[in-house]
């Protein structure tokens, strides 16, 4: 049987879906990761299994392969681990393969078993909304992950917690956007005198989303009505926040 778990690979600000394949094979004792994996990826094995072992479980006495696919895509970084470990696990049976199909995977692991930050939350996020899956990603990082959109995030801070979440016993509660740093307020379009045509294209351009030239000679007020553009319209909710930056 193999177990599969999705994840992504980042290339610039892109993320790349990658499989994650675990089997078991019989055979002497090994546990291999291919797939065209970096140096950070390759010693996830360490971390994978240290975490396992901190959990009270040992890995079975077989001839483990963990396979990133598509193989030809470069991987680098340590956001694949809980990937790896749940996969991992999926193929011992500890974990129900089929329920981790619903969501794309990405966290560091510690050796005590914690899920620690790694780089590149919120593209993962973007791109299991995009592929309409959930996120599973560390504890610190689930308000930056809400932020893409009505997705499922689980943002768990270690692999027992998680474990216990998919059984039903200590539900993780779903993380909240963080808040973004309130605006700085400039000039009021209440303040300006008279330019009524103006003001008018200004309104009828935030409300409708066009575009604005503004020509005039120096003086004229196109400095201070541009700058009274932001007072007029509505706040950012996060998806439009996350397509201005």
């Amino acid at each position: 049987m193999v177990s599969v778990v999705s994840t992504v690979a980042y290339l610039g600000l892109e993320a790349r879906a990658v499989e994650v394949q675990v089997q078991l094979i019989p055979g002497l004792p090994a546990f291999n990761i291919v797939g065209l994996a970096d140096k950070a990826v390759a010693e996830s094995r360490e971390r994978v299994r240290g975490a396992i072992a901190a959990m009270g479980l040992s890995l079975p006495p077989k001839r483990i392969v963990a396979n990133l696919s598509p193989a030809d895509l470069p991987k680098e970084g340590s956001h694949f681990d809980l990937a790896v470990a749940l996969a991992l696990l999926g193929a011992m049976g500890v974990v129900d393969a089929e329920t981790l199909a619903d969501y794309v995977v990405v966290g560091e692991l510690g050796l005590d078993a914690r899920i620690a930050p790694s780089p590149g939350v919120l593209l993962a996020a973007l791109h299991a909304s995009e592929a309409g899956k959930g996120l599973i990603c560390p504890a610190s990082q689930g308000a930056e992950a809400a932020w893409a959109g009505s997705i499922q995030v689980i943002a768990a801070p270690d692999i027992l917690s998680l474990l216990n979440h998919f059984k039903g016993h200590g539900l993780l509660s779903p993380p909240e956007p963080g808040e973004a740093e309130e605006a700085m307020h400039g000039p009021d379009l209440a303040q300006v005198k008279g330019q009524e045509t103006a003001k008018r294209a200004l309104e009828i351009a935030a409300a409708g989303g066009h575009n604005l030239l503004m020509v005039g000679p120096p003086g004229a007020g196109k400095s201070l009505m541009a700058a009274c553009l932001p007072g007029i319209l509505p706040p950012l909710d996060p998806a439009e926040a996350l397509g201005i930056m």
